[in-house]
């Protein structure tokens, strides 16, 4: 069954969701405003001496955007003046940060006009635009409806689970694909996707979603996507962090942790990249930093949900053989480990090659380049160790996936985390020739 044969039935639903949720947020009005803030690009790879020598001395206002092998972009008070250097150069390559945030909330379908909405179902049902809810970003319940609607339409590919409750009480729900053809996945052979471990990437959640769409729509279509269902289970958390990515749509566009309660009151949230129970780390001790990472290991509760869903899992003789956690930005392919340059992964050969093709299975779909980088590299742990701790990739290629890599898609700093809504299907297009190549790769019978 086509999932555009079932629309109309249940366009009520989605008409009322997306009235309610969808068009009540256009502008930045009720969000946090950044006019005092640009982003500084410091072209530097030793991130402990920008921060420590450079930026601490002046101020504890700022955040850290991305790191790599190249450069350091960093959020600041434009009334920071910044010192000239001899070990690097910087300069500010976002002055408007408002203007961006505005351009991710798309208002094209009108202000809670539900004739308009009615009107695209329609267009929907009758195919003329397949790709029309990947048009613009989404609010956290429009997409739980959406995974519902694709839950109705495939009921034999699809489940939803509940696998725990957020701190303000939001379920986070893993989408489990699969047609159960136990002759020809025997082994249980199972891909894991995550997106939106932090709030602010908004990019990596509509990626995971253009994913879950790809595979159900071709499948009895195309014989590779079928091919992957019927030979593979996936298991795909589009919002790792409900919580925070509900607050960006709310308060803050720019929010990166949940929301969990910290011992500062006025300090909230941890970030779950740094809360795994894989050499995890008290890195940042201090709750109002945006890599906090909590008092002990697992503290998060997204994270601790996930470790005791994974482990129940495999004790049931799920075989995790691979992992992508999507994030962004920087246009990155990134290898374990994390904390470590000095700890080589296993099987390295075939865990570089394997990012290579990743890599150039992006480029043979847009042109885009997307480098290979380590993760201890891109972390900083070459410099400083504690800055790779309690990573998601880490802990997951450690405990449970034969090859896992976490993807930093578009862009490369024009926009940041602040990706238009027109740039979410091409990004998502070359992130899904990457995740088939990773499947083709997973099914090589030598593997």
């Amino acid at each position: 069954m086509h999932f555009l044969s079932v629309f109309i039935p249940l366009s009520h639903l989605l008409i009322t969701s997306w009235a309610q949720s969808e068009h009540s947020i256009t502008s930045t009005g009720k969000l946090r405003a950044y006019d005092q803030y640009n982003i500084i690009r410091f072209h530097s790879n030793n991130i402990t001496h920008v921060l420590k020598d450079v930026i601490q001395p002046m101020t504890n206002d700022y955040d850290i955007w991305t790191r790599n092998t190249e450069f350091i972009d960093i959020k600041l008070l434009k009334t920071i003046k910044i010192p000239n250097s001899n070990e690097y150069s910087h300069e500010i390559i976002i002055n408007d940060i408002n203007s961006l945030i505005e351009e991710t909330y798309d208002s094209s379908l009108g202000n809670n006009d539900q004739e308009n909405i009615f009107d695209v179902s329609l267009k929907m049902n009758n195919n003329n635009n397949d790709f029309f809810y990947f048009k613009q970003y989404h609010p956290l319940q429009s997409i739980y409806l959406w995974l519902d609607l694709m839950k109705s339409t495939f009921p034999n590919l699809v489940t939803i689970e509940n696998i725990g409750t957020t701190f303000e009480n939001e379920p986070l729900k893993v989408v489990h694909i699969s047609s159960n053809n136990s002759s020809m996945n025997p082994k249980n052979k199972t891909i894991l996707i995550t997106g939106g471990i932090h709030a602010r990437e908004w990019i990596s959640i509509s990626t995971t979603l253009f994913t879950i769409y790809q595979l159900l729509t071709k499948y009895g279509a195309s014989k590779r996507e079928t091919k992957y269902i019927d030979s593979l289970n996936f298991l795909i958390i589009p919002i790792f962090n409900p919580d925070g990515y509900k607050y960006t749509w709310t308060n803050d566009r720019l929010w990166r942790k949940n929301r969990q309660e910290t011992y500062m009151s006025n300090c909230q949230g941890i970030d779950l990249d740094h809360s795994f129970g894989y050499k995890w780390d008290n890195n940042f001790e201090f709750p109002c930093s945006e890599e906090y990472s909590g008092q002990y290991p697992m503290e998060a509760l997204e994270v601790k949900h996930w470790d005791t869903f994974i482990n129940d899992i495999t004790t049931r003789g799920v075989h995790i053989y691979g992992f992508l956690d999507l994030h962004s930005y920087s246009q990155d392919i990134i290898y374990p480990y994390a904390y470590s340059c000095d700890e080589l992964p296993r099987d390295y050969e075939n865990l570089l090659e394997l990012s290579y093709g990743l890599s150039k299975a992006i480029r043979n779909k847009s042109g885009k380049n997307y480098k290979v980088v380590a993760a201890c590299k891109d972390r900083g742990s070459d410099l400083n160790p504690k800055l790779g701790s309690g990573t998601a990739l880490d802990y997951m290629y450690h405990n449970k996936a034969y090859w896992a890599f976490q993807l930093k898609l578009r862009d490369t700093g024009n926009h940041g985390f602040l990706l238009p809504p027109k740039y979410i299907l091409p990004v998502a297009k070359e992130t899904y020739a990457a995740i088939k190549y990773f499947c083709d790769f997973i099914l090589n019978p030598e593997i």
